[in-house]
């Protein structure tokens, strides 16, 4: 590159604090129009993305990444389309801009209200999905933000078309180019630089990816985050469990996809009901092509389990691995997933209302399902539209971080003349 790091980021953020304003001050009609329009250039230019996705994908297989890490980078005409949809969906959300968040009187007259507005400028850090790039523009978009990405270097060549396509979109609904940048450089510097040195241009940053991606983050980071840690996701099969339900739940929870962050991790069985539920469960799942690692009575149950390590109970395998263990009872799972869980996605699959109660008064975890799989962990799936990532925090937003969960509020206050004794 020509220019420094610091001269590049610098610009970048110089260009996206003009561009919030502008886009904060249009309406939700010109920004769904922008959405429409970035929608629709994705589909027309659906063989330029592909073809720079291949690059990509020629180069990971050349640095031997794994399966997960190469299913998450490939684009095809389906993921295209769903971007697309998803942009959409996003469209007709409804404005989360402008909302009355609260509204009361004071004995004096006065009228006060919480309205929700942007946040203003974020930075967005993010690994191998190219996807995330037109979720989190359209999001951002919605909700008022301009914003800077920062993707992959596995993924470049594949951000960098689709983001042609939001630019595309934008410029078409007349509003700046530059409320959707990306970082033109897959130098690691230009994150350090984002994140130690950009507080006058960026309000917030999102990463999103892999445990070492966010403890770079936290440990850097001069502004706030929203952040998205691992999932290390449980299925807990209650002793009250449906054996069929338990299978069923327990194999797509696992397998529909291994690479997402809300794909299960570890499965916990009651013991009371661990010779009803494991053959059947531990079957299913072998036959859809997943390696069980279990302790001492899981292996003693089902033959062909590998002997787990303490070290599975926290790992996020990513891949078609699970491990599984025998637990007392509710409150033992609890107590496992509170050591072990990253708080990001847990289920109980039972019959028994008042337990699943139970579970979800007393597991901290952004999401909690009961009978159903831990892989609807998703803002599509929550009617959001798309979402840029599950936070796992506890400040500002937790959960899936949609259009609603990307604004701030300001206080308005309308008076008759009243002054303060």
């Amino acid at each position: 590159m020509a220019d420094s790091i610091p001269q590049v980021m610098d610009a970048l953020g110089r260009r996206a604090r003009s561009a919030a304003r502008r886009l904060a001050m249009s309406g939700g009609g010109v920004r769904n129009a922008a959405l429409h329009a970035a929608s629709a250039e994705l589909r027309s230019r659906s063989d330029e993305i592909i073809a720079a996705n291949d690059v990509d994908m020629r180069a990971a297989r050349e640095r031997k990444l794994s399966a997960a890490m190469l299913d998450r980078l490939m684009l095809d005409q389906d993921r295209i389309e769903a971007m697309a949809a998803g942009l959409e969906a996003i469209a007709a959300l409804p404005d989360p801009l402008g909302r009355v968040l609260a509204e009361w009187q004071r004995p004096n007259g006065l009228a006060i209200q919480r309205v929700a507005v942007p946040l203003g400028v974020i930075g967005i850090i993010y690994e191998s999905r190219p996807n995330v790039t037109a979720d989190a523009a359209g999001l951002c978009v919605k909700s008022g933000n301009a914003v800077i990405l920062r993707g992959g270097s596995e993924s470049f060549h594949s951000s960098r078309a689709i983001h042609a396509c939001l630019v595309t979109g934008l410029q078409k609904a007349g509003l700046p180019a530059e409320c959707v940048q990306m970082v033109p450089t897959t130098d690691r510097a230009a994150v350090g630089y984002l994140l130690s040195s950009m507080a006058q241009w960026v309000d917030v940053v999102v990463p999103r990816g892999g445990k070492n991606l966010i403890r770079r983050v936290q440990e850097e980071a001069r502004v706030p985050v929203i952040g998205h840690l691992e999932g290390i996701c449980h299925v807990y099969l209650h002793e009250a469990a449906d054996a069929a339900m338990a299978a069923e739940i327990a194999v797509n929870a696992k397998m529909r996809r291994t690479g997402i962050c809300g794909a299960a991790e570890t499965l916990l069985v009651d013991r009371a009901a661990a010779g009803r539920l494991l053959p059947g469960v531990l079957s299913a799942l072998s036959e859809a092509g997943c390696e069980i690692r279990g302790d001492s009575e899981v292996v003693a149950v089902y033959p062909g389990t590998r002997p787990a390590s303490e070290d599975d109970w926290g790992t996020e395998y990513l891949d078609a691995i699970i491990s599984v263990r025998v637990v007392d009872d509710i409150d033992a799972a609890i107590r496992h997933i509170g050591e072990y869980g990253s708080g990001h996605t847990e289920c109980i699959v039972t019959d028994d209302d008042d337990a699943a109660e139970q579970f979800f008064r007393d597991v901290d975890s952004a999401i909690l399902l009961h009978n159903a799989s831990t892989q609807f962990a998703d803002g599509g799936e929550f009617g959001m539209g798309a979402e840029i990532g599950i936070a796992t925090g506890r400040i500002h937003a937790r959960g899936p971080v949609g259009a609603e969960q990307l604004t701030s509020y300001k206080y308005v206050v309308r008076g008759s003349g009243q002054t303060r004794p």
